[in-house]
């Protein structure tokens, strides 16, 4: 039997997944690494720390199973999209990564979208808006504020692309994660050699841009050695995060829709057709199955929003232990009615994307009053992360995008009463699946594929992914948030002046 291995360098930390060809997972490992904050709304990672954590994770993995090295086929890389690895001509990293979260780059953003002749044009030519999180402002950022940095420049890198470098030696990324760069002309799968030299950049900075599901390489003696694996291990192109937990979900067909809530919040359908919001409030990217688009909406600080309240505010909950802090806090909430008693929590802590695509906005609680506990709090904050997922679904829903399903995944999943709340906030069924276990499943059934285990990423899924149980929404509930929903709505536009300015301040 073949086994592979799916590897999803995420923002906290990475996580490695072993499977066998049947898509049975047999052993994971976790390892996490700090996240750097120089300034408000700046965040950074050393790439160092997420090799690190995929070699000890593989070897975590292998340890476990006890398989022989020469028992692992295939890897799939994953990884947060829109960061950017800056290498030198002697692939040194020439400082610490920008992320996908990094607010800094506002003015990049304005000066892209003026290089193409506005907004509309650069939807055009790339499918999405400028947005601070992306990657090819993040580069304008490098060039504007330190040029002598820039000066050094030879590549730019995705996180998992910077991975996979270590892996093979080869500057390759794939067409989902590519999509997130700013740089990738979306309909024709490829980079936008226009957009480019507009920005005065030259394409000898990016990697090469294969499929997801192709083969990009194999293992070098050293990624060899240090991995515990041989030279003759596959790696696959794989996909950004988003794409990657689709596949592990199975959206991988038209109707079917998956709702993420992790440190970000993502609101992801599939499409047989690259699809737009001529407003720009939705991303349009290629999936990582061939020759199909996505569309997607995220929220910066959804599961981040409730890390915060909990972690950083709450703290002291009563002297109980930090892992059963989550626990404890959720199930005060559950005790409280939906609609929190008339309190609405925006979760805007870093910014936010969809809709609003805003830099400055920040969070804030509206409607407290003396009867509010510890527990409204709680659940206000995790019925704001829910709205501004809804936020997404109603743009989809807009654009006559066929929503039949809606698959829960990430920390919404895991909890029976965040999965009724979705439910309830969406006015939908929503589904679970037996296995879950997001972007690095999805990954290894690609590594799956791509050395031939199965046909395509479709059969893949449709063998090895089953939906366990469907929570349906409670009526009541469902009239409360209608009700609520607006007024969550109104309220960023009657805040974000004083955003703005707070935003100045900090």
């Amino acid at each position: 039997m073949s086994f592979y291995l799916g590897i999803d360098v995420g923002t906290s930390g990475t996580k490695t997944l072993l499977i066998d060809e049947a898509g049975k997972v047999l052993a994971e490992a976790n390892a996490g690494y700090p996240l750097h904050q120089p300034k408000p709304g700046w965040t950074e990672q050393d790439p160092e720390d997420w090799w690190k954590a995929t070699v000890k994770t593989v070897r975590g993995v292998m340890r476990a199973s006890k398989l022989k090295p020469d028992a692992i086929k295939a890897i799939g890389l994953s990884g947060q999209m829109h960061g950017s690895v800056f290498l030198d001509k002697h692939d040194q990293v020439i400082r610490n990564a920008l992320l996908w979260n990094d607010q800094r780059t506002a003015a990049e953003c304005d000066e892209i979208t003026s290089a193409v002749g506005g907004r509309k044009r650069l939807i055009k030519l790339v499918a999405n808006p400028a947005l601070t999180g992306f990657q090819a402002p993040k580069i304008l950022w490098l060039r504007n504020q330190e040029p002598r940095h820039f000066d050094r420049l030879a590549k730019v890198l995705l996180p998992k692309d910077d991975v996979r470098r270590r892996l093979t030696g080869d500057y390759v990324t794939e067409v989902s994660d590519a999509s997130g760069t700013l740089l990738l002309d979306v309909v024709r799968r490829k980079w936008s050699k226009q957009l480019v030299s507009k920005l005065g950049l030259d394409t000898d900075l990016l990697p090469s841009v294969v499929e997801s599901d192709e083969v990009t390489g194999t293992l070098t003696s050293e990624a060899a050695k240090a991995l515990g694996l041989t030279t003759s291990c596959k790696v696959v192109g794989g996909a950004g995060d988003c794409a990657a937990g689709a596949v592990g979900n199975g959206v991988v067909k038209k109707g079917v829709l998956s709702t993420s809530i992790g440190t970000s919040g993502v609101m992801f359908v599939h499409s047989d057709e690259p699809q737009y919001d001529a407003a720009g409030r939705l991303h349009t990217f290629c999936h990582a199955v061939n020759g199909k688009w996505h569309m997607m909406g995220v929220n910066l600080t959804s599961g981040g929003s409730l890390q915060w309240w909990i972690d950083s505010v709450i703290q002291g909950l009563a002297g109980v232990p930090a892992k059963k802090r989550y626990e404890v806090a959720t199930a005060e909430a559950e005790a409280i009615a939906a609609g929190s008693n008339g309190l609405v929590f925006l979760p805007y802590l870093n910014g936010e994307r969809t809709p609003h695509a805003d830099p400055q906005a920040r969070g804030s609680f509206v409607g407290l009053n003396l009867s509010h506990t510890r527990g409204h709090l709680t659940r206000s904050v995790m019925e704001g992360i829910t709205f501004a997922l809804r936020d997404s679904l109603d743009i989809i829903q807009s654009l006559d995008v066929p929503v039949r399903q809606i698959r829960a995944s990430g920390g919404g999943s895991t909890n029976p009463m965040w999965r009724q709340m979705q439910a309830d906030v969406f006015g939908k069924k929503v589904t679970t699946l037996e296995v879950e276990q997001g972007p690095a499943y999805g990954v290894a059934l690609l590594a799956a594929v791509g050395d031939g285990a199965y046909r395509s990423i479709e059969s893949a899924c449709k063998a090895t992914i089953q939906v366990a149980e469907e929570t349906a929404p409670q009526r009541a509930a469902v009239k409360t948030y209608d009700r609520l929903f607006p007024i969550y709505r109104g309220l960023y536009g009657q805040l974000k002046d004083s955003m703005a300015a707070l935003a100045e301040l900090q």
